[in-house]
């Protein structure tokens, strides 16, 4: 584990969370990628243990990039805007994936979802006892919102990697951010620009009726 590498994706993290909404509340979709990219090398810290989400986010990250540097990237600029022009130029299958490539909605979906996940299990541990079980706290976070989405072969991989976590605090120091209180403080600054971001992806999608895109 390279030293410091978590603290470069951590900060990169808060800034690009708090930076992604607009005035009028919209979602930016180039720090949205861009906070995920900081996600995922603070994920890949703890080497091949969160594997099944990052190399996953990495694809549906390339996919967005795409987009943006596409012939429509204008129509990308913001979830808001990508939702209105896929629905309406009819480029989301709404009821089983087609032969089309995948939509901006669905990509963002499963990186919606994911987002969820990492957001439950910071939270616990910002929240929790310097003696509480990282593991334990991972699984509650993962089976409360990405397990519903994993075929069973994911979920026993995902939750069998979850055993060889490290304690809590070591995990804190993996953040790189100063003592495992200044980790605390630093979680309690970003998280809820990160659930911000959330909840207002997750009404977007369901005033459209994404939430459940196959």
């Amino acid at each position: 584990m390279a030293n410091g590498e978590g603290e470069c994706c951590l900060k990169e993290v808060l800034v690009t969370f708090q930076s992604c909404l607009n005035d009028q509340q919209e979602v930016l979709m180039d720090p949205y990628i861009a906070g995920w990219k900081g996600l995922v090398r603070f994920l890949n810290v703890l080497g091949t243990i969160f594997s099944f989400v990052s190399k996953d986010a990495v694809a549906k990250i390339q996919i967005m990039e795409n987009y943006r540097s596409g012939d429509q990237k204008a129509e990308y600029l913001t979830l808001h805007s990508m939702v209105k022009y896929e629905l309406a130029s009819n480029l989301v299958d709404l009821k089983k994936p087609g032969d089309q490539p995948p939509s901006g909605c669905r990509t963002i979906l499963r990186l919606h979802r994911a987002l969820r996940w990492l957001q439950l299990f910071l939270e616990g541990l910002r929240t929790s006892s310097e003696d509480s079980s990282t593991s334990a706290l991972c699984t509650e976070a993962y089976n409360a919102s990405l397990a519903n989405y994993h075929p069973w072969i994911i979920r026993k991989t995902a939750l069998l990697s979850f055993y060889v976590l490290p304690a809590r605090n070591t995990f804190l120091d993996y953040m790189n951010v100063g003592t495992p209180a200044d980790a605390v403080a630093m979680l309690e600054e970003a998280l809820p620009s990160i659930a911000k971001v959330y909840n207002i992806t997750e009404a977007l999608y369901a005033q459209h009726n994404l939430l459940d895109i196959p």
